[in-house]
């Protein structure tokens, strides 16, 4: 089988316990391949595209992704001087602030995986950021609300106790931490959310991101 069509995903096979691929073209001879990939495959379209293939081979729908992206001159910042960024927070109180905060992900939303599965990928991901430093805490006068996960300008993982949330004071953490990557020089801050995540959407978008992609995703199990 050609490298190029399809690649291992590791970091998923870790979590889930199974192989796991990512196909890698959108094509009949791709679609062939991926019958012989035993576990768990990964298939990112462009939403215009036809799903047809897709349908034939067995694949299924498990969320849209979009990429906001923000530069220095777009950025819209709220301040709150109750917020600071710490960052010599234990590892273990920053994965217990995770635990339970992605229930918009591809893989919690994949109902042919266990969710015990989709938990350890978040908690290896967010471990390992730990362990680059790409990992904030969030306090709130004084006390730990949350944390922001990044690498280089890309935003990659956050959450919050859930006593903070549901009280405005996302935009404030956000406007923090990014602003803070814009401090250590980068031009542009980019993410990537699920677009059933409506809270993010509009978020992102207050703090003056745009929207410059975004992609369909599709799963398949071969048992």
């Amino acid at each position: 089988m050609s490298e190029n069509i399809w690649r291992e995903t590791p970091w998923d096979k870790r979590a889930l316990g199974m192989e796991t691929y990512e196909l890698l073209e959108h094509s009949e001879k791709a679609m062939q391949q991926s019958e012989a990939l035993k576990g768990h495959v990964t298939m990112k379209v462009d939403p215009l595209e036809s799903k047809h293939l897709l349908h034939e081979y067995g694949f299924y729908y498990t969320d849209t992704l979009l990429v906001p992206v923000c530069t220095r001159n777009q950025f819209t910042t709220y301040e709150d001087d109750k917020l600071t960024l710490v960052k010599d927070v234990p590892r273990e109180d920053i994965i217990s602030v995770s635990r339970g905060a992605y229930e918009h992900g591809r893989f919690h939303r994949d109902f042919r995986l266990d969710r015990s599965g989709a938990d350890r990928r978040y908690d290896n991901w967010l471990g390992q950021l730990y362990d680059e430093g790409g990992v904030w805490g969030l306090a709130y006068d004084g006390e730990l609300a949350g944390f922001f996960a990044y690498s280089g300008n890309q935003v990659l993982l956050q959450a919050f106790w859930p006593e903070y949330q549901g009280r405005g004071l996302s935009k404030y953490f956000w406007s923090k931490a990014v602003q803070n990557l814009f401090d250590e020089g980068y031009e542009e801050v980019k993410t990537s959310i699920s677009a059933a995540n409506l809270a993010m959407v509009n978020l992102t978008a207050s703090l003056g991101f745009k929207f410059k992609d975004a992609v369909d995703v599709y799963h398949k199990l071969n048992e």
